[in-house]
C-alpha cells in the first residue's frame, strides 16, 4: 500500500515539506512522537518518509470490527486502551484495561528489541486546532521500560515529529513536518533507577519542548483565527523575502505573529483593538466589493503570456474537468456527509480519492476502448491524459479566478476610483501598523 498512499497524498497535498528529514532516516530503534491534528493524515505522512516500515499505537475501538482490525493489523498497528474507551467493545474495568495495556507494551518493547520503530501520538487523542494538548507519559513508559529491558543499552532515540497543517481539511493545501533532534533515552538511565515515575514525566516534559518549539502554537480559536486572517491577507507584505521553495518562512511568521500577539495585548492593548476593528472593517470592504487584498495590486496584471494560456488552455480545462469532476467532487460530498468533525474531514476525503479516482479512470478506459479506440494502445494515452489535464484543471481554474478578481478590482478603479483609493489606504495604514509593531515586538525581545 506505501507507494498508492505515497501518490495520494502527493496529489492531495500541494507541497509537503519535511525540514531535517535525515533525523526520519536514522536507523532503529526508535520511537516517533508526534501532535495529532488529523487522525489517519498524521501516522500517514510520517510513514512515506521514513524508508524502514513503522508500527503505530492506535486506540482500541479501531480494532472491533473484524474488517478493520485486520487492515490496522496489516499495517503493523498495535492497539492501546484509553480509559475514555471502556466498553466500547474493548475491557470495561480499570484492571483489564491495566492488563491489556501491559501485553501492548510488552509486544512494543519486544518491536524495539528488534530494532524497529514505533510511532506514538502521546496528546491520546486527535483535535483539529494548532495546539498542543498535555501530554501523557504512556510514550516515556514505553522508550523507558524497552532501555530498561535492555539495561539502558539498546540505542534507543526518542524523534519528536511536530505535524504544522496550513489548512487541515483542504485539499492542495500545505503541510510541513518539523522533525526534531534525536533524544537519547539512555540518558534518564540514572533517573529511572531512581524513580521511574519521574523519569518518564522528565523524558514527557523533554518531548512536550521539543514539539512546543516547532509547531505553531494558539491560545484558543479566536486568535488562531486572527492571526490566520492576518497570514493570507498580509503574508506576502509581511515576509517579502518568503522563498518560494520552502515553506519554514511562513511556519516562521506565524510563529512570531503568534508570539508579538500576547505581548501587544500586555503593552498596548487599546492600540491593537483599534487595529483589530481596522482591519475587520477593511475585509468587510473587501469583502463588499467582491475581492481580495492581492487584486488590489495594479502591477499583478497577469502577462500575456498568461492571457494566452488563458485562451488557448481553455478547451484542455474543459476536457480535464469532464474527465475528472465527478471522482474529485465525490470524496468532498462523502466527506461533509460523513462527519462534522474537521479532523475526519481530510482523511475521509483521501480514502475516498483513493477509490473514486482508480474506479472512475477504470471505467472511463473501458468505455472508450470498447466504444472508441479498440486500441489498447490509443487507450493508455488517453488514461495517462486525465491525471495530467486533471492537474491542468485546477491549476487553470486557480489563474483564471485571479485574472477574475484583478478584473473586477481594475473595474472598481476605473468606476469609483475614491473607493478604490481608500481600499489603498486603508491597506497602506494596516501594514505599516502591523510593521511597526513588529519592529517593536523584536526590538523589545533582542
Amino acid at each position: 500500500m506505501k507507494p498508492l498512499v505515497q501518490i495520494a497524498l502527493r496529489v492531495f497535498f500541494r507541497r509537503i515539506e519535511v525540514r531535517h528529514p535525515e533525523r526520519l532516516h536514522l536507523p532503529g530503534p526508535l520511537l516517533l512522537a508526534g501532535n495529532h491534528p488529523n487522525t489517519l493524515m498524521d501516522p500517514l505522512l510520517a510513514a512515506v518518509n521514513r524508508r524502514q516500515p513503522i508500527a503505530f499505537l492506535a486506540k482500541s475501538t479501531f480494532f472491533v470490527n473484524p474488517i478493520l482490525r485486520a487492515i490496522m493489523e496489516s499495517g503493523n498497528s498495535i492497539p492501546i486502551y484509553r480509559a475514555q474507551d471502556a466498553g466500547q467493545g474493548g475491557p470495561v474495568t480499570p484492571e483489564q484495561r491495566a492488563a491489556q495495556n501491559e501485553a501492548t507494551f510488552g509486544r512494543c518493547y519486544d518491536y524495539l528489541g528488534r530494532g524497529g520503530t514505533i510511532m506514538i501520538f502521546p496528546e491520546g487523542t486527535s483535535v483539529s486546532e494548532r495546539r498542543l494538548r498535555p501530554l501523557k507519559t504512556g510514550a516515556a513508559r514505553i522508550a523507558l521500560g524497552a532501555e530498561a529491558r535492555h539495561h539502558f543499552k539498546l540505542g534507543l532515540k526518542v524523534i519528536p515529529v511536530a505535524t504544522n497543517y496550513f489548512d487541515p481539511s483542504k485539499f492542495r493545501s500545505d503541510v510541513l513536518l518539523n522533525v526534531a533532534p534525536p533524544i537519547v533515552v539512555a540518558d534518564y538511565a540514572a533517573a529511572y533507577a531512581q524513580d521511574p515515575d519521574l523519569a518518564a514525566d522528565q523524558l514527557t516534559e523533554a518531548i512536550r519542548v521539543a514539539l512546543e518549539r516547532r509547531l505553531v502554537i494558539t491560545r484558543d480559536a479566536a486568535e488562531d483565527t486572527f492571526v490566520q486572517q492576518i497570514e493570507r491577507v498580509f503574508g506576502s507584505h509581511l515576509n517579502p523575502d518568503d522563498d518560494p521553495d520552502t515553506l519554514y518562512d511562513n511556519f516562521q511568521l506565524s510563529r512570531t505573529l503568534l508570539q508579538a500577539l500576547p505581548w501587544a495585548e500586555q503593552h498596548f492593548p487599546e492600540r491593537l483593538a483599534a487595529a483589530r476593528a481596522q482591519f475587520e472593517a477593511y475585509l468587510a470592504d473587501l469583502r463588499r466589493h467582491g475581492l481580495t487584498d492581492e487584486a488590489l495590486d495594479s502591477q499583478r496584471r497577469g502577462s500575456v503570456v498568461g492571457l494566452l494560456n488563458l485562451v488557448f488552455g481553455a478547451p484542455v480545462w474543459f476536457y480535464g474537468v469532464i474527465n475528472n469532476y465527478l471522482p474529485y467532487i465525490l470524496p468532498s460530498a462523502v466527506a461533509k456527509r460523513a462527519t462534522k468533525d474537521v479532523e475526519f474531514v481530510a482523511p475521509i476525503m483521501l480514502v475516498m480519492g483513493m477509490i473514486t479516482f482508480p474506479l472512475a479512470y477504470a471505467l472511463q478506459a473501458a468505455a472508450v476502448q470498447h466504444w472508441l479506440t479498440h486500441d489498447w494502445r490509443l487507450t493508455a494515452l488517453y488514461v495517462l491524459s486525465l491525471p495530467l489535464t486533471g492537474f491542468y484543471a485546477l491549476s487553470y481554474w486557480s489563474t483564471l479566478s485571479a485574472r477574475l478578481r484583478r478584473l473586477r478590482a481594475a473595474r472598481l478603479f476605473r468606476r469609483a476610483p475614491a473607493v478604490g483609493t481608500e481600499l489603498l489606504r486603508q491597506r497602506a495604514e494596516l501594514v505599516a501598523e502591523l510593521e511597526e509593531a513588529r519592529t517593536a515586538y523584536l526590538t523589545a525581545k533582542s
